[in-house]
């Protein structure tokens, strides 16, 4: 009879494991959104169990794995990513991205498909990039070096992505987080924005509802800490992209010398002493002179520490197409080439090392985010 009853309870409790591994959490909020869920049961398929075969990589925001789904006659790649997450925090900037690509298309931005909650588990599905994102083109000696006319086709592609949130979604959008390691690369290595945990919508005409000042260092406008995230902000991040992409470095490098540390204060030194063309990647051997010495320019513009010199992203995709000429400013000119100094007290400008992580500043006001590892997603 004991034996009987245990074979019997089988069935039994393989099925209460199955509803359990696929048991999923809703809220009321998902009622609008509904349509882009998808279930934990299909994810689960898709990427074989969350398997490491299927790993793409890992970052502060969590692991990314490859997936393929059914779609019609054909099937469909897609990238699976588990969102790292702390309490209300967490919950918020997962709610945030959802509410963001809802209604954005371009072609220039990464397509948010759908996303499951389970339990604990927040995920969110967006359209697989074979070439992984643009930072591993430029730090990952291992990959091949994007040739200049490549990064200059990337750097409208975002210019574009920019203008359409800035000024043609339904609502104002703010990125906020605007970097090379958020820029994803497509098969035919197209560049799209992803990664819009940090972002801000807000009617037209009004001003945005958030004053904290998140992102990444090196990327941050000085102003953030004062006077909260504006697309000013998102075009003093932009700047800092435009540089990080022509000269093949990072906005901060801890090892390097004092001159050469923060990438704005080294270009517009550079420009200085005549020799701008002298801060850009060794690694490219063939380049247009004159479209380098534009992005750089239109750069050190858009990282002008006076938010008001800025240019909106309107005008950036102009000059950058060289459909309109940029103002007249100087080397010498206020605000260009400077240090953002809210970011950096005195004494890091002289530390032979600075820390990157979050936890060098108030948490609350300073979060980064990068992608650690990884190729595809």
């Amino acid at each position: 009879m004991v034996v009987k009853m245990y074979f019997w309870q089988i069935p039994l409790a393989f099925g209460a494991y199955r509803r359990n591994l696929y048991a999923e959490v809703r809220e009321e909020w998902e009622n609008v959104y509904g349509p882009l869920r998808y279930s934990y049961k299909s994810l689960y398929k898709a990427t074989k169990g969350f398997s490491r075969n299927e790993f793409l990589g890992k970052g502060d925001f969590g692991e990314v794995y490859k997936g393929t789904l059914p779609r019609n006659i054909e099937l469909r790649e897609v990238a699976v990513k588990k969102v790292s997450h702390e309490g209300e925090h967490g919950m918020k900037q997962f709610v945030s991205e959802i509410v963001c690509m809802r209604s954005l298309k371009h072609r220039s931005l990464v397509p948010l498909l759908g996303y499951c909650r389970r339990k604990h588990e927040l995920i969110l599905v967006s359209e697989y990039m074979p070439n992984g994102s643009l930072d591993g083109y430029l730090f990952n000696h291992d990959k091949p070096t994007l040739p200049w006319w490549r990064r200059f086709a990337i750097l409208k592609d975002i210019s574009l992505a920019l203008s359409y949130l800035h000024t043609e979604a339904d609502q104002v959008v703010i990125h906020r987080d605007i970097k090379a390691s958020n820029v994803m690369l497509d098969a035919e290595f197209n560049g799209r924005l992803g990664d819009f945990g940090m972002s801000r919508l807000y009617d037209r005409g009004t001003d945005p509802t958030t004053t904290a000042a998140v992102g990444t260092i090196g990327y941050m406008a000085p102003e953030l800490t004062t006077m909260g995230p504006s697309t000013v902000t998102d075009v003093y991040a932009f700047g800092v992209f435009l540089l990080e992409i022509t000269c093949g470095r990072r906005p901060v490098e801890a090892g390097f010398s004092a001159a050469k540390r923060f990438l704005v204060r080294w270009v517009g030194e550079c420009w200085r002493r005549s020799s701008l063309l002298d801060v850009v990647d060794p690694r490219l051997t063939e380049f247009s002179s004159g479209e380098v010495e534009r992005v750089l320019k239109v750069g050190l513009l858009c990282a002008n520490l006076a938010p008001d010199a800025r240019p909106s992203m309107e005008q950036v995709v102009q000059y950058l197409n060289g459909n309109v000429l940029m103002p007249e400013f100087w080397p010498y000119s206020p605000g260009i080439g400077a240090l953002t100094p809210t970011l950096f007290s005195p004494s890091q400008h002289s530390l032979p090392s600075l820390s990157l992580s979050s936890s060098s500043y108030n948490n609350s006001m300073f979060i980064t985010r990068s992608f650690v590892s990884g190729s595809g997603r």
